[in-house]
């Protein structure tokens, strides 16, 4: 019943992949049967459409049609076939878990008829009364069998439970090290904007390393490159087996860069997770489970995956071209958090992303793809920003500013104002990454001020701002000479006029007077 299924074999079928899929199809979701979840009780059949897909139902309780059925599904996928789609039907004879009370819902005469379905039982009727095996040699192979079921559940009860100090180990790989010298920009030619810095790493890193691919929604069409063209002569210059275009299905593309990504350790793969933030939602599933693989994996899987989202507002792009989706990707332990705000920057974190194991998000502010106060001079191809590293982009000593992506703009201007007409001094932090967050560079600030405001374009009810005032009001509370201050967009969604927009979204104007309330306190 879930999309997911469709967008796989539907993937699969037209890109003709050796795969299997196995659907084991016992009847139930839990309590809910076939008949209520489906109109085509025969599953398999609802994917006949799919050119390319050869569909095999067979009798799962059966073990010599279910072993012909997977050999032939494993022949013609050696032959070249493309993919199969096993469809067994599998009575299910015991409860879904042993918290289910499948009497609730299944009478005495299904249960007792399911029971006759056993595969285990059919099998031992056979090897009885076709092949004339002797019933004293069943048993004692099952007397062997249990013996070593037994001796491994005996040595899984004696083994030592887990020391609490490891429940913190493989949260998230290691980060790459960066040397002084690629942390020194180079400044090399023209100012770039943010749009064409991200463009130009990407193929710098890619002419890099030839295990690094693309893939995602529009990003490979012709001359397009992405909705917003960030991606423009990837596909020209690198070919269509590293760069190509993924369905608009968001569960697909992220689903499919965490397997590849785990095929060999030395690859690296980029995806336009979505057109835009906003329709990344039906891809949640996967990002939660990507999230989590290196930490349940104890290590040994290691998706090395770089989602680049353009995110944000301040476009009159109304309710669904506007999302700022960090506040969800920071709760989740696993994901890097890269929004950067400056060009230069843009070039350091996202090179340093695709040469760093681990799943980064990459938020890019769509505002300021070419927006000249996000211009900055070319770095140079060896640039590289490690994470958990804010850059303070004004000092001050009267009022320490908080921002990361398009408001640190808003922070510079209003910072800028309040020492013209105020003589007021405000320290302006940029923190470009959230997950790792510099909580150093920003307590050491506010020691140094003793006020605290936080600006980010996200909500300001649920926002990430919320975890650094609460950060600050933990770490700097003795210092404090006011109250720690937040600014965001309102509670409610952005909305298509741009009049609307600007005022649910914060402004400069908002920054100074908050500022400038927040100074003479």
């Amino acid at each position: 019943s879930e999309g997911y299924v469709f967008e796989a074999l539907n993937g699969a079928s037209r890109e003709r992949l050796p795969v299997i899929f196995v659907v084991q199809n016992n009847g139930y979701g839990i309590s809910v049967p076939v008949s209520e979840q489906t109109a085509n009780p025969i599953v398999s059949e609802n994917y006949r459409g799919l050119r390319g897909l050869t569909i095999i139902n067979c009798d799962g309780t059966n073990p010599f049609d279910a072993t012909s059925s997977m050999q032939r599904a494993v022949d013609l996928v050696h032959a070249g076939g493309g993919p199969v789609l096993v469809h067994a039907f599998c009575e299910r004879i015991n409860a879904h878990s042993n918290s289910d009370r499948h009497e609730a819902y299944r009478s005495d005469e299904e249960l007792a008829e399911v029971r006759t379905y056993d595969p285990y039982e059919r099998l031992r009727l056979h090897l009885l009364n076709v092949e004339d095996v002797e019933e004293v040699t069943l048993l004692a192979i099952e007397e062997e069998s249990k013996a070593i079921v037994q001796e491994a559940a005996e040595k899984a009860e004696a083994a030592p439970d887990p020391d609490p100090a490891s429940a913190m180990l493989f949260v998230m790989p290691e980060e790459s090290p960066v040397s002084t010298e690629a942390m020194t920009p180079a400044s090399e030619g023209e100012p770039l904007s943010l749009l064409n810095a991200i463009n130009l790493t990407l193929k710098q890193e890619f002419r890099r390393n030839p295990n690094t691919f693309l893939w995602g929604q529009d990003v490979a069409s012709k001359e397009k490159g992405g909705v917003f063209s960030v991606t423009k002569g990837m596909q020209q210059e690198f070919g269509p087996k590293r760069v190509f275009n993924a369905p608009i299905a968001e569960d697909f593309i992220v689903g499919t860069a965490n397997g590849f990504s785990r095929f060999r350790e030395d690859i690296w793969v980029v995806i336009e997770a979505a057109q835009f933030a906003d329709y990344l939602w039906p891809a949640m599933e996967q990002v939660v489970d990507t999230s989590h693989d290196f930490y349940r994996s104890n290590g040994q899987w290691t998706p090395n995956i770089v989602a680049r989202l353009a995110s944000g507002g301040n476009i009159g792009g109304g309710l669904y071209h506007s999302q700022n989706l960090e506040a969800v990707f920071t709760s989740l332990p696993g994901i890097r958090v890269i929004t950067p705000a400056f060009a230069d920057d843009a070039m350091g974190l996202l090179r340093h992303a695709l040469r760093t194991r681990g799943f980064t998000f990459f938020l890019e502010p769509k505002y300021l793809y070419n927006q000249v106060f996000a211009k900055a001079s070319n770095p140079g191809e060896h640039y590289e920003i490690p994470f958990g590293k804010a850059r303070v982009r004004r000092e001050g000593r009267d009022l320490t500013i908080i921002s990361y992506g398009t408001p640190v703009h808003w922070c510079l201007r209003a910072a800028t104002q309040l020492h013209d007409e105020h003589a007021i001094e405000a320290e302006v932090i940029d923190l470009r990454t959230l997950v790792p967050l510099d909580t150093e560079t920003i307590i050491n600030s506010v020691r140094k001020t003793s006020k605290a405001l936080i600006v980010h374009e996200d909500k300001v009810f649920g926002g990430f701002g919320g975890e650094l005032a609460a950060r600050i009001a933990e770490d700097c509370f003795d210092c404090l000479d006011g109250p720690v201050m937040r600014i965001g967009s309102k509670f409610a969604p952005v909305p298509f006029s741009k009049i609307l927009e600007r005022e649910i979204l914060p402004q400069v104007e908002d920054v100074f007077q908050k500022a400038l309330a927040l100074a003479k306190y």
